[in-house]
Order: structure tokens, then C-alpha cells, then sequence
């Protein structure tokens, strides 16, 4: 499907996916998808692996939720990089943060200002980043959507912390994407990934951005089913416009890689996804 990708990219990696919300959002009509669901859908659409961050608990931030999340990334650990999150304000939450990264195997925390209700300012918060900072995690944060959310509070808070890895989770979406690109480019720690950027900020940005500052995503698995053939589209967009070899491969593979800590990643055999439809 991505044939004249895969010549100049070896190892693409979705950062921003969300599993199934089995607790919210699971009905009588919806079979949730498997984690075997998700793997099939990241090898069709020519993927070899995803970040996959919180859903449940952005509405209610529970250790259940981060459970979840962790039991269903735990299914194909070399592919699947699990983010929990927490409510900053709860008193326990830099502990579940740190149970996250330790007991349960996770990369980093997802947070989202915005339907949390955290100013990225408040104090608890802090005390959440030291802990991800500390354990050499990520922080992914949702952005975009003022007034919580806007790259210059997430930018602030990275400056507060930086040794911490900070990625603002959609570029901006339509309203403050040029603020995230000046200040990706100017915070040495703010990461930029394309996930719900309207094509013409994100063509601008992967021109004009650090190229070892940007990531892929496709905001995967908020639908009746792991599927999103945006994923295609958006790397065939990446692909046509102009930019550089070496540039495409750090935003698909490269970047993601490094801020994971991973080695590239081989293609997923069918046999591997169970994938009978080949």
C-alpha cells in the first residue's frame, strides 16, 4: 500500500494512536478491537509500530484504566509503546505516574488540559513531570484547543523540565499551529507530531521545522475499529511534498525511535498479525 515509501522509509512508527475505550465507550453493536485487530491494521496500512496512549482515563484518570491500557499494549510489547496518564490534581498522581513507568512497563504519560480540566501550570502537575522526567519517560500532551491547551503553556511547562521529552500531540490543529512550530523550533525539549494537522499547516511544517523535532501520527482507534486509512493518506502527503529523504525518514522512523529508545523496527509477518487477507 505504501510501495513508494517504503523505498526511502524502513520503519514506521504511528505516535499517536488510542486503544479501544472499554469501559466508556464499549456497546452492544461495537465489538471492541484486539490488540491482534490493531496489529493487523498497523501491517496493512504499512506501519510497524504505535504509541499507544491513554482513552479511558482521559475522561477519568483511574489506575483500572491504566491497567488496561498496559494489559492491552503488554500483548505485542515490540510494538505496541503504552502511555497512561493521571489527574494531576488527585494527591496520589506522580505515584501512579511512576507506577506506570515502573510496574507496568509504560513509556510515558498522556495528558489532556483541555478535557482533564489541568492548566498545565498547576502545581500537581509539576511534581507528575519530575517523575516522568526522573524515569527518562515521555510526556505527550494534547494541544490545540485553547484556552488549556495551547503550545506556549505546553512549551512552558517543557522549559520547567528540561531533560523531559515534551510533544505537543497535534501540531496545533487549525488554531495555533504556528505557535507550535516557533516554539518546537526555539524549545530545545518540545517535539511536534502531525496528527490532526490541517495539510496546510503540516505541509509548512515539515518544511520549516527542526526535521529531528517532528513525529507522525494519525489519532488511530477513535472509531468503531482500530482502522484509519488517514495514516496512508497522511504519508503519502509527507511523501509529496518535497521534502528531503533523510527529513522523511526522521519524521516517520527516525524520531520516533530515538525518543522511544527502540531499534528499527522489522515489517509485521503475517503469521505474526494472524493475517489471513493477504
Amino acid at each position: 500500500m505504501l510501495s513508494g515509501v517504503r523505498k526511502q522509509v524502513h520503519d514506521v512508527i504511528d505516535f499517536h494512536c488510542h486503544p479501544p475505550g472499554w469501559r466508556r465507550t464499549r456497546t452492544a453493536y461495537w465489538r471492541a478491537p484486539s490488540p491482534r485487530d490493531y496489529l493487523r491494521y498497523l501491517r496493512r496500512a504499512g506501519l510497524r509500530g504505535a504509541a499507544l496512549l491513554a482513552h479511558d482515563g482521559l475522561h477519568r484518570a483511574t489506575p483500572d484504566s491504566n491497567d488496561d491500557l498496559a494489559a492491552f499494549a503488554a500483548e505485542h510489547p515490540d510494538r505496541f509503546f503504552g502511555f497512561g496518564t493521571v489527574y494531576a490534581p488527585h494527591p496520589h498522581a506522580a505515584a501512579e505516574a511512576r507506577r506506570c513507568l515502573t510496574d507496568l512497563g509504560l513509556r510515558g504519560i498522556k495528558l489532556h488540559p483541555w478535557l482533564q480540566g489541568v492548566p498545565m501550570h498547576h502545581a500537581g502537575l509539576d511534581a507528575v513531570l519530575a517523575v516522568v522526567a526522573e524515569l527518562r519517560g515521555i510526556v505527550l500532551v494534547h494541544d490545540g484547543t485553547p484556552p488549556y491547551a495551547t503550545a506556549g503553556q505546553i512549551a512552558a511547562a517543557a522549559r520547567r523540565h528540561p531533560t523531559l521529552p515534551v510533544v505537543l500531540g497535534h501540531g496545533g490543529l487549525h488554531d495555533t499551529w504556528r505557535e507550535a512550530l516557533a516554539l518546537t523550533a526555539t524549545t530545545p525539549n518540545l517535539y511536534l507530531c502531525l496528527c490532526g494537522t490541517p495539510p496546510y499547516a503540516a505541509r509548512t511544517i515539515v518544511r520549516q521545522a527542526p526535521p529531528e523535532k517532528v513525529l507522525f501520527g494519525t489519532d488511530a482507534g477513535l472509531a468503531p475499529g482500530p482502522a484509519q486509512e488517514y495514516a496512508v493518506a497522511r504519508v503519502r502527503e509527507i511523501s509529496d511534498w518535497g521534502v528531503a529523504d533523510a527529513d522523511r525518514v526522521r519524521i516517520l522512523s527516525a524520531n520516533p525511535a530515538r525518543l522511544l529508545g527502540i531499534d528499527p523496527l522489522p515489517p509485521i509477518t503475517a503469521e505474526e498479525a494472524g493475517d489471513h487477507d493477504h
